[in-house]
């Protein structure tokens, strides 16, 4: 519209132009070399513009002759970069929608037409994977890092083909060089720490987390706790060999996350070691109010070194009193009560968690109690017997594994800061009894694990295999087996190695058909084709002063006969299995049993 308006004011002003010049007559003469040209001013005027346009013309008609080539092949080229174009983009979409059979014929349409451009490698590339051929991909990429337009992609091709081979070292390298070319990247810097992190190279993944940070790629809180885990991890290497570098580095990530346990406590065990008692319960403390843990209460409790263990529960019961709503408070006093002896204040400690529900390790503290203050086995074995199916307790847990100590990373992921104080998923199929049994009785037989040495728990004689309990047999075969049994025991003994001394701890496995003692009566259940019996074995002591146990499930082989148990309903007899240890549950006379092995059951225990 512009353009005509235009177009029409230039019209207009020429007819103006032209009518002025009608109107003002005048001759024009030309006097050269003798000749003379008389002309009007009019007409010169129109004929020197029609000369202009007929130079004009001739001019771009020589102009578009001499430029024919170039324009000829602008225009070839101009239809080949639209067909490489319509390739590169039918080639995307075929690759997006899984059609193998499109992306190749248009990645070759591209690499014909537009050779040079980056695009049609990176087409190639992913068409590659498509079908498959995935040392193609990584030739390709491999070229691409050659060019600095497309050095970086190239090198993020080759990372993710060394991630899908599991290739963690070269993966590393492809990482380190794209860091180095941009740091801005953030697959590059979060690859590069996570790979530093599995390979547990927490200096490594320290700087990395700096460049992150330095260019904004993660935000304030998650660096703080990030740079704190991997602190700490470093100060868990270091405690040992460097006390002092492992406490600067543990109160730098306590400062940083002062709900993280494990700094605290490394920090709390070296100040406490140093002798600087109230700082480690200042650091403590301040931990304890975030995270009640059980590790905290017991670097707390020894933070004082040569406290009795009075002392010792009187600095628990002070901890406790900070979080009177946590779980692990009345636990920790308990723990302390008992290893002072005080079994009134543990019993009174313990009560609110029994009514609302005991878990294993509650079971397992009541166990010690009875134990240790009157001496009951039977009933240190029902409270055993009640951990076995109670609901577990917290532990560090990092991606469905468990873990006695926290760790920075995963060792099943290499994941930093995977490790959680939760409890743990239960799966039927793999929580068995025995297994359960083993853990439990290992706690309530070994000693808390301290920063001090203490002193063992005296060995009680064990009860070996040969002591199993047997199934009540008939009266012939047991006059036979009973020949046997003898005759070949002493071989057996004479091949058995020497054995360690060794700690019993007996519990009881419930079964679903037998019913919890009640006062003042024994319980119900009923005798099976087999028994079992339990050997704890004692590890030799460690230079930390810790024992651990280990269970034996010994299943005696006896004759195949049972109680009959009437049913109350239909009067039919029928055969319920019974399953015992060393000794009986409390008030439960037993099963009848051969004198000899009796006596023999009555010796070991």
């Amino acid at each position: 519209m512009i353009r005509l308006i235009l177009f029409l004011v230039l019209v207009a002003l020429m007819a103006t132009g032209l009518a002025w010049l009608a109107d003002r007559p005048g001759e024009l003469v030309v006097n050269w070399q003798g000749w003379e040209l008389r002309t009007s001013v009019f007409l010169s005027v129109v004929m020197l513009g029609i000369g202009l346009g007929l130079a004009v013309l001739v001019w771009s008609m020589l102009r578009g002759i001499l430029s024919s080539p170039a324009s000829l092949s602008r225009l070839f080229r101009r239809r080949r970069q639209k067909q490489g174009l319509d390739a590169l983009s039918g080639g995307l979409i075929a690759i997006a929608s899984g059609d193998r059979a499109q992306a190749s014929r248009y990645a070759l349409q591209a690499r014909r037409t537009l050779p040079n451009e980056p695009m049609t490698d990176l087409l190639r590339a992913q068409t590659a994977h498509l079908m498959g051929d995935r040392a193609t991909a990584r030739r390709i990429y491999e070229s691409m890092t050659h060019q600095p337009e497309t050095e970086l992609l190239g090198l993020r091709g080759l990372f993710l083909e060394a991630e899908h081979e599991k290739e963690w070292l070269a993966a590393r390298q492809f990482a380190e060089r794209a860091v180095k070319l941009n740091p801005k990247l953030p697959w590059s810097v979060t690859a590069l720490f996570e790979l530093q992190a599995r390979e547990g190279d927490l200096e490594g993944a320290l700087e990395t987390l700096q460049i992150a940070r330095r260019h904004d790629q993660v935000d304030r809180a998650t660096f703080d706790r990030r740079k704190a885990v991997l602190l700490t991890g470093l100060a868990q290497r270091a405690e040992e060999n460097d006390m002092d570098r492992a406490l600067a580095l543990a109160l730098e990530a306590h400062e940083l996350a002062p709900g993280l346990v494990p700094a605290a406590v490394i920090a709390g065990r070296v100040l406490a070691s140093k002798g600087s008692t109230a700082k480690a319960a200042a650091v403590l403390s301040r931990t304890w109010k975030k995270s009640p843990h059980p590790e905290i209460a017991e670097v707390y409790a020894f933070a004082r070194p040569g406290d009795s263990p009075r002392d010792r529960l009187k600095r628990v019961k002070d901890l406790a009193q900070q979080t009177p709503n946590a779980r692990e408070a009345p636990v920790a006093v308990a723990e302390a009560a008992i290893e002072a002896k005080e079994w009134t204040e543990a019993r009174r400690a313990l009560e609110p968690l029994i009514e609302a529900g005991p878990t294993a390790a509650v079971a397992v503290l009541m166990a010690r109690i009875e134990g240790g203050e009157r001496g009951d086995t039977g009933r240190m074995r029902e409270w055993l017997a009640r951990a076995v199916s109670a609901p577990r307790d917290p532990a560090w847990t990092a991606d469905g594994e468990l873990s006695d100590h926290w760790a920075p990373v995963s060792p099943v992921t290499g994941r930093l800061d995977a490790y959680e104080w939760k409890v743990p998923a239960e799966r039927a199929e793999t929580r068995s009894a025995h297994l359960l049994l083993e853990e439990l009785v290992s706690m309530a037989e070994r000693p808390r694990e301290t920063m001090i040495d203490m002193e063992a728990r005296p060995a009680r004689t064990a009860v070996t295999e040969a002591e199993t309990i047997p199934e009540p047999a008939a009266p012939a075969a047991t006059a036979k087996a009973e020949p046997e049994r003898a005759t070949s025991a002493p071989t057996a003994a004479a091949m058995k190695p020497a054995e360690p001394e060794v700690v019993t701890a007996a519990a009881v496995v419930p079964v679903a058909d037998s019913h919890p003692a009640t006062e003042g009566g024994s319980p119900t259940t009923t005798t099976g084709a087999a028994s079992r019996s339990l050997s704890v074995q004692a590890d030799q002591r460690r230079p930390a002063g810790r024992q651990e146990a280990s269970i034996q499930m010994v299943r005696s082989e006896g004759a195949a006969t049972s109680a009959a148990v009437s049913e109350r309903d239909t009067g039919k007899v029928v055969e319920k299995p019974r399953y015992f240890v060393p000794g009986h549950a409390p008030d439960d006379p037993g099963p009848v049993e051969p004198t000899e092995d009796k006596a023999k059951i009555q010796s070991a225990s």
